[in-house]
């Protein structure tokens, strides 16, 4: 995988971004020639409440985030940081909706595609016991990169794990797949990844 691509994972105080429900923390992993190159991390400070339950899970506490940088500070540096690479996430369509909320409130648009490694999972590895990010990482013999959900350990596992699908892609089928392959194939049913990934390889 040549093409250099931005891994995110944001941790959040809930499911759907609105006033009251904000990013608390932002991870980054820029991918370029099959290896990590660069790193970003910043917890977010947006004025919000976390849940007893989301401390305990996530393990950043309100008082971690009242020293925090502001959200507006976080996200602007991690736009800088990203740039016009195409954006991948494990679970995109959640990652997605705050990335496009915090960028909103810049004034700013997301001009990228996400590809996701949740529904490329699926798709490529469909024998795995489920697609949950630990449970790929662990039935692939991935490395351990820290805590689960903290936002940088959770992004550069989802790098090892799309560094993964890369090679299966390029094992099984002499594919080497770009971001727009990749796009293409997380929104293909199961039964015709196979078919489609064949045809590539034959006509190569």
């Amino acid at each position: 995988m040549r093409q250099r691509v931005a891994v995110i994972d944001f941790e959040t105080n809930g499911i759907t971004p609105g006033r009251d429900c904000r990013a608390t923390e932002i991870g980054i992993v820029l991918l370029e020639e099959g290896r990590i190159v660069d790193r970003y991390q910043s917890l977010m400070n947006a004025g919000v409440w976390v849940p007893p339950m989301i401390e305990r899970l996530t393990g950043i506490t309100n008082a971690m985030l009242r020293d925090a940088p502001s959200a507006a500070q976080a996200m602007r540096g991690a736009a800088e940081f990203v740039g016009d690479a195409p954006l991948v996430a494990h679970n995109a369509s959640f990652d997605r909706k705050f990335w496009d909320y915090e960028l909103a409130l810049l004034g700013r648009a997301r001009r990228q595609d996400f590809a996701c490694t949740l529904l490329l999972s699926r798709r490529l590895q469909p024998d795995a016991p489920d697609h949950k990010l630990g449970t790929l990482t662990r039935w692939a013999g991935l490395p351990s990169t820290g805590r689960a959900h903290r936002a940088l350990a959770d992004a550069e596992m989802a790098a090892n794990l799309l560094l993964h699908l890369h090679g299966g892609l390029a094992s099984q089928y002499g594919v080497s797949a770009d971001h727009g392959l990749l796009c293409r194939v997380q929104k293909m049913t199961a039964a015709k990844v196979r078919p489609y990934l064949l045809e590539l390889q034959s006509a190569a």
